[in-house]
């Protein structure tokens, strides 16, 4: 573990997006410093290590001052979205070396004759069938044959292959071939990076478990080449802090841990926003939120139920909207992961504004990124962005955005939305860049149903809460199309991502297969098999600086009706912090799961249960997470401009004299809009027909007034 130098105990978030790098350091007093600085494409940590350093002086600190740092990173994202990964090869069971082709059979969409399958990250002359095998009760059929994995992986690795994949038949009940294998080839290979199924997933079924498996295999180095040159980087300007990485179940893993099973990161910045909504509703008494969140590339969605964040154990990684469901399948590349279930549509403030051949306006999933970014940035795009038409329309500072580091130009955001959009269609610049602003609103709309309608919720009964750098923009607009009647902007709703993974547990989490009728499980060898995934994450997180009365330990049974092949998560309902088991506990087990089956399937019965799977999550507990109701935003961060500028709200309606009101002027008091809503890392638009005023953290609450107080 990486031990700080001092307890002076300077924690810092840092979140890269597809625009900005979003950097929040919380004093040990409470004081928040925040930090937006343009994402560097070329050397992702370049723009962490400047944005701190700027901090670090802004905030008269001393690098070494620093104990910890928080990291959501989008590397492993962006690798398998750009398909810039590792040239990686797969060995597996003879037989099955076009499992990753086969996949589910299935497509996401029905009669789309557009659609095509995503290309495996593993070409099929890198796959290759080695005689061994395992039944399904764990007994060795064929033994494996070393000197046969070692000629093949000699071929693959004079073709260049930097990264394997190992995923046998039934490793998930007996991992013996695929740890001699392991062994063989990292003495064999000590350069070639190996990644086996048994360590990352070691559950039934072939390609979900193949899938994940050759996901972190093509992660795999572009991950520890990031992660390696950020702590390279931090330590030559000073900082020898604990690095943390976010992972996609809103905790935090060591980088340790995150370089070797990178697969468990993919989803990592998204996960830190959810994890302060959750944190932000339990201070507020708003236990069932929607969350929003709109950077510059992409939005996302979530919810959160009860005070807590939706969860799935797999979900499709692919381009367009990307939304993990029970019922829609065979879009992307599987990843069966614990994940935040985040719903994700290519839509933000630098996605790009076209037309396509019908003659039709869209927007994204194309963006323009950081560099050049949106055509006000003046840095050689010329066509419209989301970012472009809130510039035309008056929602944004016209000078310069980030608090005055970022220069804008509104003549060239009008230029690119009248040549680009405006002139084919037919229409004036405000008509256009309405358009523009409504088709990413009604993108975005669509992730949020995918949470909420198509999971049986009424977005009707929640309420919105939105942060990045665009959610408190569209935020409004965006719940009048599914009837929300309250937003609530947290405090430092643009860099809130940051901000909420300095709320994080450590969390890692553990599966043993067992896949047994739950009448015939024996209690105490259940018991054991608890105890030594406990054994597992106490083992880890005292590696990572949580000593065991830190821990707290969470379990839970997948269940399925005997003959099924899929089934549900159903946590335990008593503490089995000391491995204890009883047939009250099973017998509670059974009753939940057929709640959970209704209410998920609309009915269930009396068949009888199979144990699928045991999972234990185990918890670090760090007594500096960020507490909201402590915290003391830096007021450099609440300032903005004053006065009043022509904002348009509709393109059926004049623009509206509308007032310019600094964040850090905003309190109790009810405001009527219209208003604009300024502060260094966001801009919050109140529109005509609501209120607004700040509870007493600072969160900024906006109520819909043209809404129906009553459902219909």
């Amino acid at each position: 573990m990486e031990q700080a130098v001092n307890s002076l105990g300077v924690r810092v978030g840092c979140d890269i997006g597809g625009t900005f790098t979003d950097i929040v350091m919380a004093m040990p007093d409470g004081r928040l410093f925040v930090n937006k600085t343009s994402t560097t494409p070329h050397n992702l940590g370049e723009a962490i290590t400047s944005g701190l350093q700027r901090l670090i002086e802004q905030s008269g600190i001393a690098p070494q001052d620093i104990t910890e740092i928080v990291h959501g990173t989008t590397t492993a994202s962006n690798t398998i979205l750009q398909k810039v990964g590792a040239r990686a090869g797969l060995l597996t069971t003879e037989g099955f070396r076009d499992v990753l082709e086969i996949g589910r059979i299935r497509t996401p969409t029905m009669f789309d004759l557009s659609w095509q399958k995503p290309e495996p990250l593993v070409t099929r002359r890198y796959r290759r069938g080695v005689r061994e095998r395992i039944d399904a009760q764990g007994n060795v059929i064929a033994p494996l044959d070393i000197e046969e994995v070692l000629t093949i992986a000699s071929e693959l690795v004079d073709e260049g292959v930097e990264a394997i994949a190992i995923c046998f038949l039934n490793s998930y009940i007996n991992p013996a071939h695929e740890r001699m294998a392991k062994e063989a080839l990292e003495r064999a290979f000590p350069h070639l990076l190996v990644t086996v199924s048994c360590e990352v997933l070691p559950e039934i079924k072939e390609y979900e478990r193949t899938s994940t498996t050759v996901v972190n295999a093509y992660i795999l180095p572009a991950m520890r080449t990031y992660l390696r040159r950020l702590r390279r980087d931090l330590s030559e300007m000073g900082v020898r802090a604990s690095l943390q990485v976010m992972a996609s179940n809103g905790g935090m893993m060591g980088v340790g841990s995150a370089s070797e099973k990178p697969v468990f990161a993919v989803a990592s910045g998204p996960a830190g926003g959810v994890a302060g909504a959750a944190r932000i509703g339990a201070q507020t008494g708003g236990h069932d939120l929607i969350v929003f969140d709109m950077g510059g590339t992409t939005a996302k969605a979530s919810i959160i139920t009860d005070g807590t964040p939706s969860l799935t154990n797999e979900y499709e990684f692919r381009d367009g909207i990307s939304a993990p469901s029970r019922f829609v399948k065979g879009g992307g590349y599987v990843l069966k992961v614990p994940a935040i279930d985040i719903a994700e549509v290519g839509a933000g403030g630098g996605s790009l504004a076209w037309i396509d051949a019908g003659n039709l306006l869209c927007v994204g999933p194309e963006s323009a990124g950081a560099d050049p970014g949106p055509a006000c940035y003046g840095r050689g795009n010329e066509r419209p962005t989301v970012t472009d038409a809130n510039m035309v329309l008056g929602y944004l500072n016209q000078v310069a955005l980030a608090g005055g580091s970022l220069l804008v130009d509104p003549a060239r955001s009008r230029k690119a939305v009248d040549e680009h959009i405006g002139a084919p269609l037919g229409l004036d610049s405000i008509a256009a860049a309405h358009g523009i602003r409504h088709v990413a609103n009604v993108s975005m709309a669509r992730a949020l149903r995918a949470v909420t309608v198509e999971r049986g919720r009424d977005p009707r009964d929640m309420t919105m809460i939105a942060f990045g750098g665009g959610g408190p923009l569209h935020a409004v607009d965006v719940a009048r199309l599914l009837g929300i009647r309250q937003v609530i902007a947290p405090v430092m709703a643009g860099v809130f991502c940051s901000a909420g993974m300095l709320c994080a547990d450590a969390e890692h989490n553990f599966v043993k297969a067992i896949l047994r009728p739950l009448v015939d499980c024996d209690l105490s060898e259940l018991s054991a098999v608890i105890d030594i995934l406990k054994e597992q994450g106490l083992r880890i997180l005292a590696e990572e600086g949580y000593p065991e009365a830190t821990v707290d330990t969470a379990v839970s049974f997948d269940l399925r009706y005997l003959g099924q092949s899929s089934e549900l998560t159903i946590p335990l309902a008593e503490s089995l912090s000391a491995g204890a088991l009883d047939a009250s506990v099973l017998a509670q087990v059974v009753d939940d799961f057929g709640a959970a089956y209704q209410q998920t399937f609309g009915y269930s019965n009396e068949e009888p249960l199979e144990l699928v799977n045991v999972r234990l999550s185990a918890y670090g507990r760090s007594e500096n997470r960020m507490n909201f109701d402590a915290i003391r935003v830096d007021s450099s961060a609440l300032r903005g401009v004053t006065g009043t500028r022509e904002v348009s709200f509709s393109r059926d309606e004049a623009p509206v004299e509308t007032r310019l009101v600094a964040r850090g002027s905003i309190d109790e008091t009810v405001l009527h809009g219209p208003l604009i809503i300024e502060s260094y890392d966001t801009t919050i638009v109140v529109p005509p027909h609501t209120t607004v005023h700040a509870d007493r953290v600072g969160n900024i609450i906006i109520d819909l007034l043209d809404l129906p107080k009553e459902r219909a």
